[in-house]
């Protein structure tokens, strides 16, 4: 398989007409090299248009997200060289390398621990030392943090959640620092929507919803019922 070629026509094919048209993005794109953040077993389809299953598959929300909605993400969240950043949702690792290219320090968290050993290894091969992969669930450490526990060790510049919320809690928007931005996938199957979110002074947030997707939940975040009675 020419991986150069392949590479090159997810970025012509899917990413540009899905209007990621930042240029920096773009080169990041064509430098960080997706096959090797992909299991083996779906090498050939690294580039393709879809969610990658990621080991162990006993729940089908531990994925890669399609190469699309990351570029979109990324392109998003306009992450700064200065910017320290909070990813939930590590997976293979591939997004937290994208950030981490971009961020002066990457903190990610994954839940299950040996897709986080996977993620430290792959990340280590790609040469990034900006990132720290760690075990634990997004939602219970925003739960200790709400409660002036902080394992977090936030505030952040730029938070980036890999997978889909029903709502983006409370507690996590608190950890954003003013000027900081958040980006989440929210809403129910059929259609949720791209969700980002900026601190624009202490108690006040601007949410924009610029593009619609679908994605797996991340795990173990509130789950509030879709019907009103």
């Amino acid at each position: 398989m020419n991986y150069e070629q392949a590479r090159f026509n997810m970025i012509e094919q899917q990413i540009r007409p899905w209007e990621v048209l930042d240029s920096q993005v773009l080169s990041l794109l064509a430098l960080v090299r997706r096959e090797d953040f992909v299991p083996p077993a779906y090498k050939a389809l690294a580039f393709v248009d879809m969610e990658i299953p990621l080991p162990p598959q006993q729940n089908p929300s531990q994925c890669m997200l399609s190469p699309k909605v990351e570029a979109r993400i990324l392109q998003d969240l306009a992450v700064q060289k200065h910017e320290k950043v909070l990813e939930i949702g590590t997976g293979s690792g591939y997004m937290a390398a994208l950030l981490a290219h971009r961020a002066q320090q990457v903190i990610t968290l994954e839940i299950e621990p040996t897709l986080a050993q996977s993620a430290r290894e792959n990340l280590q091969k790609a040469g990034i030392y900006n990132c720290e992969v760690r075990i634990g669930d997004g939602a219970a450490d925003l739960a200790s943090a709400a409660a002036g526990n902080d394992p977090l060790q936030g505030p952040f510049d730029v938070i980036a959640l890999s997978g889909s919320v029903a709502e983006i809690p409370a507690a996590l928007l608190s950890r954003l620092k003013i000027g900081g931005r958040l980006s989440a996938i929210v809403g129910f199957e059929p259609m949720m929507r791209a969700t980002l979110v900026t601190r624009v002074a202490e108690s006040a947030w601007r949410t924009t919803q610029a593009w619609d997707t679908v994605a797996p939940r991340l795990l173990n975040f509130p789950e509030p019922s879709k019907f009103d009675f």
